[in-house]
């Protein structure tokens, strides 16, 4: 039974992960350019490229907000993680179960 309501729990994590797959796309693009502005705003000297490189990370870090349903595909993309343990958890149980 522990097996049947693994499987009906990944499958509908995968239909959720699968819906949000575009915005967790741009969620990953947004961070990256976020990301890259703040190292290139670390490594700068001049004040006028730190306020385009703060400007770049603005940008990025208001992308991410707006994609905030793409924390419900990171959440499913958790729960298939955490099914799929569970699932290796019950087959090494299996495999070492001696008894009658």
């Amino acid at each position: 039974m522990k097996k049947v309501l693994l499987i009906i729990g990944a499958v509908v994590a995968v239909a959720v992960l699968l819906a949000n797959l575009g915005s967790l796309l741009v969620l990953a693009i947004s961070v990256a350019v976020g990301y890259y502005g703040l190292r290139k705003f670390v490594m700068t000297d001049s004040v006028g490229a730190k306020i385009g490189w703060g400007v770049v990370i603005g940008i990025g870090v208001c992308i991410s907000l707006s994609n905030l349903p793409a924390l419900i595909g990171l959440a499913a993309l958790a729960a298939l993680y955490y099914m799929y343990k569970a699932w290796k958890k019950d087959k090494e149980a299996e495999k070492f179960d001696f008894t009658l």
